[in-house]
């Protein structure tokens, strides 16, 4: 039906594909108000906008990105070189590509704001084709990187208003020395690192089965309870006393979660080892975002050091990225009342141009077409222009 254009309905037409929406008038207006009050507030924090490609080779765009990333970009043939080149699912890597070029000393603040698309929804009520947001800082091994991207999330949570805000905190390097101790084939791994994900209890237990390490099936059981207030690092201190990696990657969440309910005391924080959710080149503490209502992460991101590596800069990395268009459709923004416009007639008075020109410097002006009458306009605009007794245009309200 649909490998002949012409045998298309008009409803096949109109129709997108699932996961894909456009916006349209006031909507689109409103995303692009909330685009540039986000870039005015990451700019005032010190960070510098970039605007990658939003297609490049393959190899490029997935280097040190993992398997989960690969199979959400849609590849496409180059025409001219033959090679194969992929849609950005996600601005993280590029990021990273980006500032590995650059070659620049300490810190190096990055922020981005662009369309991304992905071959399947990361769940039931997520787009396949995010307007993606996001900050990255480079060059900073120290916990003061995460608290401060953890914090610039916040801020741009609290200046959309999406309330209330409850955030999960955990750590990678956990789970990865679990991993790596448990000794699971790829197969069980991946199996146990998705039972993880949704804290699917039995299907953990069944696999912790297959560990031989008594100790580490104890580990593996363990990490579904260990979520809950920041008393719960107490308890997981207890259990990985003899793990020195995992009690300083512990340290590391209890010193951020510290800082951070300090200064966002509204907001609830909880310890959550199973939260890995996302995709894989994570490397060290994570965070998710969650708001009331919604069963997925409105924010989240993590650290990622050495993804730069392959572009022969591997550099300490942390940042987040969030959904524009879910961030709009959430948060509870107080918008601007926009004015109507005022309608100038279909005239070729050069007196009439100068008016419009200069009317235009602050207010929005529709000259009517041929054919158009006011009565079209009158939804839409309150004032027009008319002459006065001496021949000036003037504005007056429209009747």
């Amino acid at each position: 039906m649909f490998g002949d254009p012409g045998s298309l309905s008009a409803s096949d037409l109109w129709l997108l594909p699932d996961g894909v929406e456009e916006l349209l008038p006031p909507e689109a207006m409103r995303v692009e108000e909330l685009r540039r009050r986000l870039l005015d507030l990451y700019h005032s924090w010190g960070y510098e906008l970039i605007v990658p490609p939003l297609i490049e080779y393959l190899e490029s765009l997935l280097t040190g990105a993992g398997r989960d990333l690969e199979l959400q970009t849609f590849k496409v043939t180059d025409q001219l070189t033959g090679r194969m080149m992929g849609v950005r699912a996600d601005m993280t890597p590029q990021a990273s590509r980006i500032d590995a070029r650059s070659q620049r000393d300490g810190a190096n603040r990055i922020c981005y704001l662009g369309s991304v698309l992905r071959t399947k929804p990361q769940n039931m009520l997520s787009s396949r084709s995010p307007i993606q947001t996001g900050c990255e800082l480079f060059g900073v091994a120290d916990t003061a990187a995460d608290i401060e991207v953890i914090s610039l999330m916040l801020e741009t949570l609290r200046l959309t208003r999406v309330s209330p805000i409850h955030m999960d905190i955990a750590h990678v390097g956990i789970y990865q020395l679990i991993q790596k101790k448990a000794a699971l084939s790829p197969h069980d791994s991946e199996l146990l690192l998705n039972a993880l994900k949704h804290k699917a209890v039995p299907e953990i237990n069944d696999i912790a089965t297959l560990i031989t390490d008594p100790q580490v099936q104890e580990y593996v059981r363990a990490l579904p309870r260990l979520a809950g207030g920041l008393d719960k690092l107490s308890e997981a201190r207890e259990l990985f006393s003899g793990e020195p990696d995992v009690l300083a990657a512990l340290d590391e969440m209890l010193k951020v979660s510290e800082m951070v309910a300090a200064r966002y005391p509204e907001v609830e924080i909880c310890i959550d080892l199973c939260e890995l959710r996302g995709f894989n080149y994570h490397t060290g503490l994570v965070f998710a975002a969650y708001t009331s209502g919604l069963g997925q992460a409105v924010a989240q991101g993590g650290r990622y050091d050495g993804v730069g590596r392959e572009f022969g800069n591997a550099r300490p990395a942390t940042g987040f990225s969030v959904d524009l268009k879910a961030l709009f459709r959430l948060g509870q923004t107080a918008w601007k009342q926009e004015s109507k416009a005022v309608l100038a007639p279909n005239e070729s008075d050069p007196g009439l141009w100068d008016m419009i020109a200069d009317l235009r410097t602050t207010e929005r002006v529709v000259q009517l077409m041929p054919g158009e009458s006011k009565e079209q306009w009158k939804p839409y605009c309150d004032r027009e222009l008319v002459k006065d007794e001496t021949g000036s245009w003037v504005v007056n309200k429209l009747v």
